[in-house]
Order: structure tokens, then C-alpha cells, then sequence
């Protein structure tokens, strides 16, 4: 490693993260594959099939390169045809994880932040590509070529646009929005939690499990507790809250609480494996808060789950029987028989697609983590009762126009303020609550009569890829 390149702090998160690294080796490379990020068909002596064929020279060109902010520098590898390549790799980066994948198939395997490697990339004959394999960072520009000085052109660095199975990435992963969630699926509480005093404190682990989004459709989540859409919180008006963030996962990860004023620079930093942080915030400011992983690129990060509600109610707010929070999210998956499914980090999940999520593609569109959890297990309220939804448009892209049929909203809080009381005097009502991503509020309505009312997203292509909850009302 060069001189200098490790500093004290990137040194203690590498000894703490030491043994998150030798159990996640195997899920590192699962994932790699799995975004198709090691190709199939090659092997590690930096030899694609059907190369060129080039007469070594017995020479070696060694080439220093470092990793940070998402780039490789330097980014061009030129090496004389025939030359053996030797990458001195180093993660110059003070946060995240990374490494370099060949399109031969060399690979570096993962680099904690400050640490460093020796690849062997083998007799270069030909051009080839390269690229960190954490996912999404090649979306986000983070690649390198090695050009073969005096060979000719070769296209042997290209992805193929299907897998071994026929399948576009971009492919509709079916849904059976009729069937119950699976037998081991825990349906979330909805109901919103007890106040929390003036002082909380609460943990947050980072984890990488299989969650079930829709019935039998399993997703290679990251999680905040386990669940996709993290804990629902809540804090009082005033109230001091603290979130002990921990990183148990494969990745570097990090937390943004739009609820607080707060320099992002330490508390919303990526923290790598085994690392933690104290993050503290005052809710000053009554509303319903989106959280959710500031770790780059954020949109795959909240895709896989990362991303979760703050509730601070409002002071004055009527006193109601019944209040529920609807966290909305859409989730984009790698479709089976496409580039990457066949090996995933968890049997029978399904990898985050960064290309259907470029191309706003969503597979489902869901209520607190899971596609129809509510059509199965309702919602519950009487006649007469006044009911408090609380709804956020969580993301990572989508917002919702939140309806319920055969209700209207005599109540409507939005982003901070009432737009709509029951004792205004023009008498208004409202049929939905508009949200663009990252927006949240509450509508109140009372029900007239029992029957099972439906809770949806009014853009009703996202309410047929799962955004509805039934709630069941009696006498």
C-alpha cells in the first residue's frame, strides 16, 4: 500500500470491520454475480474465451490505481499487448466499500476503506472493461478500460443484454396480488406508536436479509431492523431523539433524518461495515418525516428497503379512536432467467435492478414493505369512529394520490400545515392527499356505515402493482 493512504480512522473501521469481512466473502461475490458483475463463461486468468490470440512477452506492466468517490484514477489502463498486468488497488475512500471486476473475470474482491490489494490480471491480449461491483456504483460512472496497445479493438468487455434464460432485465416480475402473503410473513403492525417522552433513544442494525415483498416474490434486501421499511418512530414536538446507527451488513450504509437541522458531514456519513454512529436530532417541527439511507446511489439503497417514516404530531390535533401510517415505496427486481438472477445473495430473492429503477420500472408498489399484507389482514374501525391515516410517499421515485373509497376527508394535514378542517366554513371535503416523493401528511374521515372500504393510491397503476390496504369497518 502507498505510504500515507491509511489514516487512524480508516484503520480502526478496518480492524472493526475485519470479521464482518470474512463472513460477508461469499455474499460479496454473490452479489457481484448477481448485478451481473462477475460474468459466467470466464475464468480468473484474465482470458476470455475466444480472444485473440497474442504471444506473451514475459513483461509486466504494474500500474497503481485508487478508489474513491466513485471513480477509479486513474480510469485508463494502457498496457502493451502480450505485457502481464499487475493492478497495485487501493480503497482510497474514507467510507465505502469497493472493488474491481474484470470482464475476464479477474476480480479484487472487496476493499474496506484504506485497505489494499495485489490483482493479477493475467496476459492482457485484448481491450477489456472494468468496474466496482457494489450495487449501483457502476451506474454511477465507476469504471476503467484496459486498452491492449497494439493488438487490435475487441468487444470482449461487452454485458450481454439477457441472461442464460432469454430475459431482458427490464422484464415484468409476475405477481399473484390475490394470493396471502407467504406462511413465515409477519404482517406490520400499522397502528402509529405511544409517545415516546422527551428522551428516546432507539438502535438501528443494518442487516442484509431475503424479505418477501409480495406473495412468494422474496427481494435481497438491506434492511434498518430486518424489515423492509424501517420501524415506524415517533417523537413529541420538542422531544430529543438519538438513533444508534450499527452496520452489520455487507456495504457501507449511512441514515438522513429529514426531521432534523444538522450538518450531514459526520451524521449522515457512510459508516462501513462493523462501524457505527451517534446520530441525535430535536423535533422542532410537527409532521410525518421520511428517513432513509444517504449512501450513494440512494435510490438502490432505498429500492432495497432503506427507508422508513418519523411521525411528530402536530400540537392541538384532534383527539381520534383509531390512527394508522402507510409508508408508500416501489421496489424494482432482477426478473429470474435475466443477467445476474441465477446467483443471489439469498436462495430464491430476487437482486435490486439499478436499471429498471434508471428507467422507472417498478415491479410493485407497496404499504409498509409488502404488496397486499392489509388485504388479507384489514385495518380495523367502527361506525362512528374517527380515524386517523398517516401516509408518506417513502420513494425512492413515486408519489401517491391517497384515496379511500367510499370515504372523504373532512381532515387533510400536509407537509407541516392543515389545508383542511372539519369546521371550516365552506364545508369542504377532500378525496385525496397528494405527495410527491418524500412528502407526507394525515387525513381524517368518519365512517357512516360497516363494509370493507379500500385504501389506495389513485394512480391506479401503482394501486395494481400492490399500493392498497383494506379496512374493515363495523357496527
Amino acid at each position: 500500500m502507498r505510504p500515507g493512504s491509511m489514516d487512524r480512522r480508516a484503520l480502526t473501521s478496518t480492524l472493526l470491520a475485519l470479521g464482518s469481512v470474512l463472513g460477508v466473502t461469499a455474499l460479496g461475490a454473490a452479489l457481484d454475480r448477481a448485478q451481473g458483475s462477475l460474468p459466467d463463461g470466464t475464468d480468473r486468468g484474465g482470458v476470455l474465451p475466444g480472444a485473440g490470440a497474442v504471444t506473451p512477452t514475459g513483461q509486466t506492466t504494474t500500474i497503481e490505481v485508487s478508489m474513491a468517490d466513485m471513480r477509479f484514477r486513474p480510469d485508463v489502463l494502457e498496457v502493451p499487448a502480450g505485457n502481464t498486468l499487475v493492478i497495485e488497488l487501493a480503497n482510497d475512500d474514507p467510507h465505502d466499500v469497493h472493488d474491481l471486476v474484470l470482464a475476464s473475470g479477474v476480480s479484487s474482491g472487496r476493499l474496506q476503506p484504506g485497505a489494499s490489494t495485489t490483482v493479477e490480471a493475467g496476459v492482457i491480449s485484448h481491450d477489456l472493461e472494468g468496474w466496482c461491483s457494489i450495487v449501483g456504483h457502476r451506474a454511477m460512472g465507476m469504471t476503467l478500460s484496459v486498452t491492449a496497445t497494439g493488438a487490435g479493438p475487441s468487444a470482449a468487455g461487452a454485458e450481454p443484454s439477457t441472461g442464460s434464460g432469454g430475459i431482458d432485465e427490464l422484464s415484468r416480475v409476475p405477481l399473484d396480488l390475490q394470493a396471502a402473503p407467504g406462511a413465515g410473513y409477519q404482517v406490520r403492525d400499522a397502528r402509529l406508536p405511544a409517545a415516546s417522552g422527551s428522551e428516546q433513544r432507539v438502535r438501528f442494525e443494518v442487516t442484509d436479509v431475503a424479505a418477501e415483498i409480495a406473495p412468494g416474490v422474496l427481494m435481497d434486501a438491506m434492511t434498518y431492523n430486518g424489515t423492509v421499511v424501517g420501524p415506524v418512530l415517533r417523537s413529541e414536538l420538542g422531544s430529543r431523539l438519538t438513533v444508534d446507527l450499527v452496520n452489520n451488513s455487507a456495504m457501507g450504509h449511512s441514515l438522513d433524518l429529514h426531521a432534523g437541522r444538522i450538518a450531514p458531514d459526520e451524521a449522515m456519513r457512510t459508516i462501513p461495515p462493523g462501524d457505527s454512529l451517534e446520530y441525535a436530532i430535536t423535533t422542532d417541527y410537527s409532521g410525518i418525516w421520511l428517513y432513509h439511507c444517504a449512501t450513494m446511489p440512494m435510490s438502490v439503497h432505498m429500492a432495497a428497503g432503506m427507508a422508513g417514516a418519523l411521525i411528530v404530531p402536530p400540537v392541538g390535533s384532534a383527539e381520534v379512536d383509531r390512527e394508522y401510517v402507510l409508508v408508500q415505496s416501489e421496489h424494482y427486481l432482477v426478473p429470474d432467467g435475466a443477467p445476474g438472477s441465477e446467483a443471489v445473495i439469498h436462495e430464491g430473492a430476487h437482486p435490486v435492478s439499478p436499471a429498471k429503477i434508471a428507467a422507472e420500472r417498478p415491479d410493485a408498489t407497496v404499504f409498509n414493505g409488502h404488496a397486499n399484507q392489509y388485504v388479507h389482514s384489514p385495518l380495523q374501525a367502527r361506525v362512528g369512529e374517527r380515524v386517523r391515516l398517516w401516509v408518506l410517499a417513502a420513494g425512492p421515485s413515486r408519489g401517491i394520490s391517497f384515496h379511500v373509497v367510499g370515504g372523504v376527508f373532512d381532515t387533510v394535514f400536509k407537509e407541516g400545515e392543515y389545508l383542511l378542517r372539519p369546521e371550516a366554513e365552506t364545508r369542504g371535503g377532500a378525496q385525496a392527499l397528494d405527495l410527491a416523493a418524500a412528502q407526507g401528511g394525515f387525513v381524517e374521515l368518519v365512517f357512516d356505515e360497516p363494509g370493507t372500504y379500500t385504501a389506495v393510491n389513485h394512480s391506479f397503476v401503482d394501486l395494481e402493482r400492490g399500493a392498497r390496504a383494506l379496512i374493515e369497518v363495523t357496527a
